[in-house]
């Protein structure tokens, strides 16, 4: 694993955030789940009380992976 500071967008990409976070011990996962629900709410505070629109599936459900 590179220790050095990268300033470049292929820092930037959902694959490189993903690796990131995955190398982060379980209990900094949390906090970082935490500290994000809680600057929702913030700026947000009636988004617990808002009506959801999701509906399940009545059929199959196919999942595709990016070869």
């Amino acid at each position: 694993m590179s220790l050095r500071v990268r300033h470049d967008l292929a820092a930037e990409t959902p694959e490189a955030k993903a690796r990131w976070f995955q190398s982060l011990p379980l209990s900094a996962r949390m906090e970082l789940l935490c500290a994000y629900t809680d600057l929702i709410l913030q700026a947000n505070p009636g988004i617990l009380e808002k009506k959801r629109r999701a509906q399940s599936s009545q059929g199959r459900v196919r999942i595709l992976r990016k070869a």
